[in-house]
């Protein structure tokens, strides 16, 4: 069983997201992506983010009726701080025996000697998905220097680059731009119907 693990706040969750997340599924040969919601991310602290329980709305939304991606509530349901080890550690508990594939961006992966004990992270994983983004620059001989052992975790995900961010589309609601197409349908109908990013 080969689980992929893709966290973020999702706030919102756009095409580039689920792109992203089919690539992986595909690519990695997972048997189930779990999309971990992050309730308060340790590094966007002072930042606003919108109530987990319309991210959480929209999560569910974007998922449903896909038996292959599922909605975990690892975070949701321990107080903060989040860090990523702490999750990967409670996963594995959960789903002994599991091959655990966790996914993040090139920019993830240059800052992860950064990260809180990131050795015993990438021994707890059996692989780091790592999903390239126009402009990100990786230094694997580099951060084997600092992070041994890391380049034999390292699968790279080729998707295309899609220069859509969640900040983006916070800010085109903001200032009364097109939005619709970034989003999945509906997605879309709870940015509207709950009056989302508007200030």
């Amino acid at each position: 069983m080969r689980l992929g693990i893709f966290g973020g706040t999702f706030d919102p969750p756009h095409l580039g997201h689920l792109i992203l997340a089919a690539e992986a599924y595909h690519q990695l040969a997972l048997d189930r992506l779990l999309w971990v919601l992050t309730p308060y991310p340790p590094h966007k602290t002072g930042q606003v983010i919108t109530p987990l329980e319309h991210r959480l709305e929209m999560v569910t939304a974007v998922i449903a009726g896909r038996p292959e991606y599922k909605l975990s509530r690892v975070e949701i349901d321990r107080p903060a701080p989040h860090f990523a080890l702490d999750t990967v550690k409670l996963l594995a508990g959960q789903n002994p025996g599991v091959q655990l594939i966790y996914l993040m961006g090139g920019d993830s992966l240059r800052d992860l000697p950064a990260w809180r004990n990131p050795l015993e992270l990438i021994g707890i994983c059996h692989a780091l998905g790592v999903m390239r983004r126009p402009g990100d620059s990786v230094d694997l001989a580099g951060l084997e220097e600092k992070l041994p052992g890391v380049s034999a975790k390292v699968r790279f995900i080729e998707a295309p680059l899609l220069e859509i961010a969640a900040s983006e589309i916070r800010q085109r609601v903001r200032d009364g731009r097109p939005f619709r197409d970034y989003l999945p349908e509906p997605v879309y109908r709870i940015v509207v119907e709950c009056g989302l990013y508007r200030i």
